[in-house]
């Protein structure tokens, strides 16, 4: 942990559409974006061709008679999808933005929900949005990002340009409440399940100066874009914060262009789950692993580095560093709890991983770890601006976390009884669990829904069984769940394990049987088992061929997948 200095303060703002404004201004011939053109080339974007494009949207839409209405995005990581976003947002309409890896049942169900009139989509999402149109005629602009179908992106941005050159400023003159309803995210897209939580430029602008003065962003910073950005941890600390500070937005292209989009953009920041972090790790240390010299050499300077300063870091760890580009100063994870090993090694190699938590009600961040005040496995501190208390705290110093603060929602749409059950005298809970230490630094320790309760009384996270199972070299991935045995009707701990297959094959010395794979993984958990209280050992194991199915934030689906 250090505490060594606090970031300069950052500028005030109320609204984004009056940020943009500014931006055009005070960054006009600065790098707003690198837009993909495929095969790894990207044209750059200025915060002048940016806010240009946004306002010719935004006035187009209006001229369309689309001034006060819900209006979809829906589509990979883009530079279109930032500028229909924007138009949107910084409008009278209210954006809702949707997730691309849903069904066309659940993507009908959502904008049936949100009463969506516009609709601007990527032609990937092409086969869904015919289904869609055959079934119902309650959207009635359709909008393509990316190619000339229905009405492309390009035809809304030169008509909108035509219009603003002609004297028409109605979009430009519109003035932003921050109370007003502006974004409308839903947190699931299952039918019957799915829950619009809705925010608007208030909650957004104070994540805003929360970001700003917890982590280095600047007009130097760059960002890449991985994770979804229908999302609120990508789209508000990775698309909104760079376009607060200034700095620049790329794209990743696909997994299979990961690694030439990442040398090519340089980004000095990226927002990464804690799967795609292990995954980077583990690629590091195979690479490492390879050769016996390396491996020793590597094993070495990973001891000294905790007392040489991260410059020297980065130089000791230079092939790390280029193969990402060889800028990267932060890693911002968040979704679930990451591995301390694999944060502490992170460090060591000069690069910082900054845990934060919060969820789409609170825009998202409640809790994270600074640039200067930081804790490994930990959530963090109260972000700026924003109370924490725990509430219901048990015995052993858990209880769940509660959040109040100008982030969090204005509520659930159109669902007065799920909103006034989530929200008492402006607390949100959470429903997480968590323990806080005397540094005032919070520690999850599960999801209260998920909470396995023995009969005896005990209370098993299943979180924190799947940390320690996860932490085992031969273990991909587990998920751990309380059943009962069926005559005694006595309860345990099951557990459902993905192996590391590359890491059995080393140990065997080839590819064992199904067999050899179950009795290897259940001699590791009894090794396991021997550092677990009783009411905590793992009695059965499940064996998966496959990975589990996840969310586009890499979080497993539970009901899902047992």
């Amino acid at each position: 942990m250090s505490k060594n200095k606090q970031n300069k303060e950052h500028r005030v703002i109320v609204d984004f559409k009056h940020m943009m404004t500014e931006n055009q201004q005070l960054y006009k011939n600065d790098i707003a974006f690198l837009k993909n053109l495929g095969k790894n080339k990207f044209e750059e974007i200025t915060y002048d061709t940016y806010v240009s494009q946004v306002d010719a949207v935004g006035t187009a839409l209006i001229k369309r008679g689309y001034g006060d209405t819900f209006i979809g995005v829906i589509g990979p990581n883009s530079y279109e999808w930032c500028v229909a976003y924007m138009a949107a947002f910084n409008g009278k309409n209210v954006v809702v933005p949707i997730d691309k890896e849903l069904s066309a049942d659940e993507i009908e169900y959502i904008v049936k929900e949100a009463n969506v009139k516009v609709l601007f989509y990527d032609s990937k999402q092409q086969e869904k949005i015919n289904e869609i149109k055959k079934r119902n005629t309650f959207i009635e602009t359709y909008i393509c990002l990316d190619k000339d179908i229905d009405i492309p992106l390009a035809t809304i941005i030169d008509q909108g340009s035509k219009l603003i050159k002609n004297g028409n400023t109605t979009y430009k003159d519109i003035v932003i409440d921050p109370e007003e309803l502006s974004v409308l995210l839903f947190t699931s897209g299952t039918t019957g399940m799915a829950k619009g939580v809705m925010l608007n430029h208030r909650n957004l602008a104070m994540e805003m100066h929360g970001i700003a003065r917890i982590i280095g962003i600047d007009r130097e910073s760059r960002s890449f874009s991985v994770l979804p950005l229908h999302h609120t941890f990508e789209s508000t600390c990775g698309f909104l914060s760079m376009m607060y500070c200034g700095g620049t937005m790329g794209f990743c292209e696909g997994l299979r262009q990961f690694a030439d989009n990442i040398v090519e953009i340089k980004p000095t920041i990226m927002l990464v789950v804690p799967l795609i972090l292990e995954g980077l790790h583990t690629k590091i240390f195979k690479a490492a692993n390879a050769k016996t010299v390396t491996k020793i050499a590597f094993k070495i300077l990973l001891f000294i580095a905790p007392i040489l300063s991260f410059p020297t870091r980065k130089k000791l760890f230079s092939s790390v560093h280029n193969s990402l580009g060889g800028e990267v100063k932060y890693f911002i994870t968040g979704a679930s709890a990451i591995s301390v090993k694999v944060s502490k090694d992170f460090d060591k190699m000069g690069i910082k991983v900054l845990q934060g938590y919060g969820l789409t009600e609170t825009s998202p961040i409640a809790l994270g770890n600074s640039e200067f005040n930081y804790k490994h496995g930990a959530l963090g501190v109260p972000f700026p601006g924003v109370e924490i208390r725990l509430e219901d705290i048990d015995e052993n110093g858990i209880g769940e976390i509660m959040i109040k603060g100008s982030n969090v929602m204005m509520g659930y749409y159109n669902n007065e009884l799920a909103t006034n059950e989530a929200i008492e005298d402006g607390w949100f809970h959470s429903g997480d669990l968590a323990r806080v230490d005397k540094d005032g630094f919070y520690f999850m320790t599960g999801r209260k829904k998920n909470l396995i309760i023995t009969k005896t009384g005990k209370n098993i996270f299943p979180e924190e069984l799947e940390a320690v199972l996860n932490e085992n070299q031969f273990i991909f991935e587990s998920m751990v769940s309380g059943t009962e045995e069926d005559v005694t009707k006595e309860d345990f701990i099951q557990a459902h394990i993905v192996p590391n297959i590359d890491k059995i094959k080393e140990a065997f010395g080839k590819l064992p049987s199904k067999d050899e794979i179950k009795k290897f993984i259940e001699d590791e958990i009894k090794i396991i088992n021997k550092k677990l209280p009783t009411f905590k050992k793992i009695k059965r194991i499940i064996i998966r061929d496959e990975e589990f199915e996840k969310t586009t934030t890499k979080k497993i689906k539970r009901h899902k997948n047992k």
